[in-house]
């Protein structure tokens, strides 16, 4: 039975974080959906159309990220968080790719809610997936390399046992944690604030469920973490 934790240390530096969750089971992503293709492009346009000349950084989930990372010590502006380098790349006018079903479903919903929603294969786990500061035992596999990366101690970051799948927690994912069109279990988290954006975090986290169940009739169960419920059951 697979877990996903906050470690309580992390609240001692982010209060407020919290999550909402959804692990999907059964999911076929090997086929394309013509609506979640759709979808995607839809919001990028609209993403791009409405946000014409404004400074990214400055939208307030952005801008509660950037916070976050000048908290937990780490440079907003040397280490981007994904959310704000996806939708620079959007109010450019950048068409995002169709990688497949999952990944599209993704990036539209956090197209939409300038949200930073990750997507972990837990038949990929080596253990539970947590959110914690690193140890030097941790390892990290950069995108299309064939050596795993030493990690400094006390970063932020997703971890599965020691194998981390997203660097500087929001940042940078790993190699082995690629949602591909074999993978058919996932965990979605959905990264905010309570004192920001808790409702939204709701209403992303309810809305992914709703479109998972009716796309990929699969089984879904959501859930929320914050610093009073710091655990979830995956499966």
């Amino acid at each position: 039975m697979r877990k996903f934790i906050v470690d309580a240390k992390v609240f001692e530096v982010l209060p407020h974080y919290c999550l909402g969750v959804v692990a999907a089971k059964g999911v076929d992503n090997k086929a394309m959906n013509a609506r979640i293709e759709a979808m995607l492009d839809e919001q990028v346009e609209k993403f791009a159309q409405e946000n014409q000349g404004v400074n990214v950084r400055e939208l307030p989930n952005v801008k509660a990220y950037r916070d976050a990372f000048t908290a937990l010590s780490m440079n907003p502006n040397k280490f981007m968080c994904s959310i704000e380098a996806l939708t620079k790349r959007v109010q450019k006018g950048a068409k995002l790719p169709h990688i497949n079903s999952v990944v599209d479903l993704g990036n539209a919903l956090s197209v939409k809610y300038q949200f930073s929603m990750g997507a972990h294969d837990l038949r990929k786990l080596d253990a539970d997936i947590e959110v914690r500061f690193s140890t030097a035992e941790d390892r990290f596999l950069p995108m299309g390399e064939a050596e795993p990366e030493i990690m400094p101690e006390g970063e932020l970051v997703y971890v599965s046992g020691h194998t981390v799948k997203t660097r500087r927690w929001i940042w940078r994912q790993s190699d082995d944690g690629k949602i591909t069109e074999d993978t058919c279990d996932v965990f979605f988290p959905i990264d905010g604030f309570e004192d920001v954006n808790r409702e939204q975090v709701l209403q992303a986290r309810d809305e992914l469920a709703r479109i998972l169940q009716e796309e990929f009739h699969c089984e879904v169960k959501p859930g929320y973490i914050n610093k009073d419920e710091n655990s979830f059951e995956c499966e």
